[in-house]
């Protein structure tokens, strides 16, 4: 088994900010790249610097809007693989340091750009956050109960499903690209866009059955009793996703009613077994349920809060909740790396960095004297 990980020797300037970005470049330095995360610090202040997602990376200060400050980072683009940004379209333009740039002085460079809406249509330069682009995809219609406004989830959808993960993709599409034509390319990854597949299945059943998406009453959400959450006596909540029959039956032959297994998508009995499933789960507490139904082939699960995941077996058994050492050597609990490689597995191999920790580092790689550095940081270009 190595331990460099499969993206070992691969270059990465990140010059985004907040969650999307920097959650790619995490994603990217836990399988190996060297990842150089690339920041103003002017931007110090505003209480947004993620710790967690800047783990296996190095982190430096650099004010791009001075002459000096834009030299450093082209020394670092021209031997860089990657170069990722998350500013609004025009806005790496102007700072001199858009893929056009960038690509002339080193044409083997992968550009990624992570934005709301893109670099094209009407809604470019549109401001926004999570919570509108999952409004715009036509996803949020979908959250929540049936009669009430859409509830906006508690995590981040749209800017890790629809921009870290789809700019990781596109990044490795790019490199494996690379591979045989010897050039780099420019990505575009619109976040909208990338949740907009989330659609998937309420187009099919849309197409397929007719079934008009609404909220909380479509096959796969609080339809049907099949498929469906439920409160405990004890005010905790589970979940039930037998999709399939067999499932179904089964569930219905451990709660005493068999006659309902054959009705399990009927429409004249749907919201008599829902009430009925609602009435059932509610006269015992949860312990109940898990030793009856736990295990069983019913798709049965209890619907965890998250201290109970942080201290899950599962969790801790698939490495997905892991310890590192801190930078001041305290012992701190993190989410693990999903993607599971047999060969070149990613590794937790440094706490995240602080702010501008590797600044000086990076200037001295690059031939900048004790003087000169001390020089940038009066000027504030570091």
């Amino acid at each position: 088994m190595l331990n460099c990980g499969a993206l070992d020797g691969v270059r990465v300037l990140d010059l985004s900010r907040l969650l999307p970005g920097p959650y790619c470049s995490m994603i990217l330095a836990d399988h190996g790249a060297d990842v150089l995360a690339v920041e103003d610090s002017r931007f110090q202040k505003d209480g947004l610097f993620f710790g967690e997602i800047n783990r296996n990376k190095r982190h430096m200060s650099l004010n791009l809007k001075t002459e000096d400050g834009l030299d450093i980072f082209y020394r670092l683009a021209e031997k860089a693989d990657v170069v990722l940004e998350g500013f609004r379209p025009g806005v790496a333009r102007r700072l001199g340091v858009d893929y056009e740039k960038l690509s002339g002085m080193n044409p083997r460079l992968i550009y990624c750009s992570i934005t709301g809406y893109g670099q094209s249509g009407p809604m470019r330069d549109v401001a926004g956050h999570d919570v509108n682009y999952l409004a715009t995809a036509g996803v949020l219609d979908l959250i929540g109960e049936t009669d009430n406004p859409p509830s906006i989830p508690g995590v981040q959808i749209a800017d890790i499903m629809g921009g870290a993960m789809q700019a990781a993709v596109g990044i490795l599409l790019a490199l494996y690209n690379r591979e045989k034509s010897g050039a780099g390319q420019y990505i575009d990854i619109s976040m909208t866009d990338g949740i907009l597949g989330l659609l998937t299945l309420p187009r099919f059943f849309q197409n397929t059955k007719g079934e008009s998406p609404r909220r909380s009453d479509v096959t796969l959400s609080h339809r049907y009793g099949c498929y469906n959450t439920y409160r405990t006596a004890d005010g905790r909540h589970v979940a039930i996703g037998a999709v399939e029959n067999r499932f179904w039956k089964k569930l219905c032959e451990l709660l005493g009613a068999s006659h309902y297994a054959p009705l399990q998508y009927s429409q004249s009995h749907r919201q008599e077994i829902v009430d009925w499933l609602r009435t059932v789960f509610a006269t015992k507490p949860l312990a109940h349920w898990q030793e009856l139904l736990g295990g069983q082939d019913v798709c049965f699960s209890t619907i965890a809060e998250l201290d109970e995941v942080m201290s899950s077996s599962l969790f801790r058994e698939r490495e997905m909740v892991c310890e590192y050492e801190s930078v001041d050597g305290a012992t701190l609990t993190t989410l693990g790396i999903p993607v599971k490689l047999s060969v070149t597995p990613g590794a937790l191999k440094t706490a995240p960095a602080s702010f501008g920790a590797h600044t000086d580092t990076v200037l001295k790689e690059l031939g900048y004297t004790p003087e000169q550095i001390t020089e940038l940081r009066a000027r504030n270009v570091v």
